[in-house]
């Protein structure tokens, strides 16, 4: 059976022998696991609070309300601006409040006075506008009124968005790029709470081919380009976008991820029509570069007309070397095959006498194969390089992967030896005879991944023919944006 004391009340007597309400003794309600509750409509004084408020859970605040003494607030404006009524002021008091939806930025709080009241000292509202906030106002006496006593704009969350470490960094509106010239790491520290955030754009660009010489060398394709947008970051992708293929898209986990840049491949060297070193005439092909399981492939070298290794046709890569002199063929673009294509087929050099003086063979190489047009197969267009593509992945439009110009010693500039947009390099060109280095080709540009342009040259002074170096392929480059706030 259980028993129980009601007292109407306690009052303190002179006695001292009367322990309950001896001064400095310890009276103790209740025993361990009670609860102790006041009756409805009694209220309590002397225990004070202890600077903390009770958090209404359970009421969502959405639309004007007044706070009471103690209690701490959500407040959801997502839906629109709204008002926080505080209650009188009483020297004590406490009232919190918090952004619920972080969205005060756009849809405002406002904390109003009771009358006349202040708010640190100053009779007027309070408008709560940043991201996440919170505040804990306390009121203090008539002079101060409600002082803000804790005030957060910070927002304590899981991960919604990556974040990563690695290369040049750069943003552009919502989005982060990281650019890598040269080898690297893309390290993502913490992955995106939301998967879509997770799949980031990229664009991976090869080395270009080098330059082949000797009497009409073929120019180098361009290294292999291969791009894919994500839906999250928005961007003008170029048309080798590969997002619709599913294994193009990566969606990256909290790990490291080694980067490759291919260097671009060097072109033939300078000398005489029987070199001491017959292979040197020939170019080289571009280096590979990766991201992940993404790899571009090094452009193919030009045509070499001359040496043990003497081949008229161009060599195989993410785009084609053009061909030699005498109705070479380019070489093999998007080798290996990836879909969408990384590259083109190099052109075919020009048969017959071209220039001032038909009379002469036409020695005028084809250009290398790009990334954005397939190749001529007729006409003095074959020597200029192939154009590459253009993408703004790097926040402004940037072109990629051209082909190197193919040489032609027969005739100047007009005859079309330039390299393609993207990077490619100048062929070499001239009339017979020319100087040495006019017959040379130029260099792609770095990390563009253009191929070099294709050097000839030609004397009377026969067996002894200089003629100039072939181009250098542009080294590669690789680019990774993604959504970080």
């Amino acid at each position: 059976m259980t028993s129980k004391i009601k007292v109407d009340n306690i009052n303190k007597v002179s006695d001292d022998s009367n322990i309950i309400n001896k001064c400095g003794t310890t009276i103790t309600l209740g025993a361990s696991g009670d609860s102790i509750a006041l009756a409805s409509g009694a209220s309590q004084t002397g225990f004070g609070r202890t600077g903390t408020v009770d958090w209404q859970t359970g009421s969502i605040k959405t639309s004007t309300f007044t706070a009471a003494n103690g209690e701490g607030y959500f407040a959801n404006t997502s839906g629109g601006a709204f008002t926080m009524n505080l209650p009188a002021g009483s020297a004590g008091n406490i009232v919190s409040v918090v952004d619920y939806t972080n969205t005060f930025q756009t849809h405002n709080l406002t904390v109003s006075a009771n009358g006349s009241e202040k708010i640190g000292g100053v009779a007027a509202d309070v408008t709560l506008s940043t991201e996440g906030q919170s505040v804990t106002l306390v009121y203090v006496d008539a002079n101060e009124g409600w002082k803000n006593v804790q005030d957060s704009t910070s927002d304590v969350k899981g991960n919604e968005y990556m974040t990563a470490t690695g290369g040049t960094i750069t943003t552009s509106g919502n989005d982060k790029i990281h650019t890598f010239t040269g080898p690297g790491t893309f390290t993502v520290g913490t992955a995106a709470l939301c998967a879509a955030n997770n799949l980031v754009s990229y664009m991976v660009v090869a080395g270009g081919g080098g330059g082949s010489t000797s009497c009409g060398g073929g120019g180098g394709g361009a290294g292999g380009y291969r791009e894919t947008k994500s839906p999250v970051t928005p961007y003008t992708a170029s048309p080798l976008d590969g997002y619709s293929t599913p294994g193009n898209r990566i969606t990256v986990t909290a790990t490291g991820y080694p980067i490759t840049v291919g260097g671009g491949g060097p072109g033939g060297a300078a000398g005489t029509y029987y070199p001491s070193t017959p292979d040197a005439v020939k170019g080289t092909k571009g280096s590979n570069s990766i991201f992940s399981t993404i790899t571009s492939t090094g452009g193919g070298e030009g045509a070499a007309p001359l040496g043990p290794s003497y081949n008229e046709t161009g060599f195989p890569g993410g785009s084609g070397g053009g061909g030699g002199h005498s109705n070479g063929s380019g070489g093999t673009g998007n080798t290996p095959s990836v879909t969408p294509s990384q590259g083109n087929t190099g052109n075919t050099s020009i048969p017959g006498p071209v220039g001032p003086n038909p009379a002469a063979p036409s020695d005028a190489s084809g250009g290398g194969g790009g990334a954005g047009a397939a190749a001529v197969t007729s006409g003095a267009c074959t020597m200029k390089g192939n154009s590459g593509v253009t993408t703004n992945i790097s926040s402004a439009p940037v072109a990629y992967a051209g082909g190197g110009g193919g040489s032609n010693r027969c005739a100047g500039p007009a005859c079309t030896v330039s390299g393609g947009t993207g990077g490619g390099g100048r062929g070499g060109y001239g009339p017979r005879p020319m100087p040495v280095d006019q017959g040379g080709g130029e260099a792609g540009t770095a990390n563009t991944g253009g191929g070099g342009g294709g050097a000839t040259g030609l004397t009377p002074a026969f067996p002894t023919r200089p003629y100039g170096a072939g181009g250098q392929g542009g080294s590669g480059i690789v680019i990774i944006r993604y959504k970080y706030q």
